[in-house]
């Protein structure tokens, strides 16, 4: 299985809603016993953990896909793929599940529609919305308040769990056990 989680490299986007993939790669490395085995022409960070692998693609977000398909073709794989992003559609907090479906704007998300078909397991981390649809951008590329970066470590274990669970049980499964609401 490919477990990628959507963000944007560099220390300035580090700590921002839109680098909550890289955030839940992050814990599953610092959880698991993992192997750095990047290669340039992954354009991203990957690791192996056990049969498994973990990306977070350095292309930014708008070319994740490029990333994403990188590491399928090299490694010849058929697996299922889970991608984590941030969600503007979901309260902050909410943990929700899908297979395929539209990107709703998502530019990670269409570059890994357009490269490796709509057809993966989302992992949806909500991060609410501004009050103006005009300031989406400066919104995602932002910090978490203080409030919200209280709340960050048990929202991010708790993806991460839902992702270990992944490895061994049904995605729908794993919607029941770990979806949260949010808000």
């Amino acid at each position: 299985m490919l477990i990628v989680g959507l963000g944007n490299p560099g220390s300035a986007y580090a700590s921002t809603r839109h680098n909550i993939g890289f955030m839940v790669i992050d814990e599953l490395c610092r959880r698991r016993s993992v192997q750095n085995i990047s290669k340039s022409s992954f354009e991203g960070e990957l690791f192996k953990m056990g049969s498994h692998f973990l990306l977070k693609p350095t292309t930014y977000m708008n070319l994740s896909g490029r990333s994403i398909l990188a590491v399928k073709n090299f490694y010849k794989m058929d697996d299922e793929v889970i991608v984590i992003h941030d969600d503007l559609d979901l309260p902050f907090g909410a943990l929700r599940f899908k297979k395929g479906g539209g990107h709703g704007g998502h530019n990670g998300l269409k570059s890994a529609d357009s490269a490796i078909s709509p057809e993966y397991i989302r992992i949806r981390m909500g991060i609410g919305k501004p009050e103006h649809k005009s300031q989406v951008a400066d919104y995602v590329l932002h910090p978490f308040s203080a409030e919200e970066q209280k709340k960050l470590p048990e929202w991010i274990s708790k993806a991460a769990d839902a992702v270990e669970m992944m490895l061994s049980h049904h995605y729908s499964d794993v919607a029941t056990k770990h979806s949260l609401k949010g808000g």
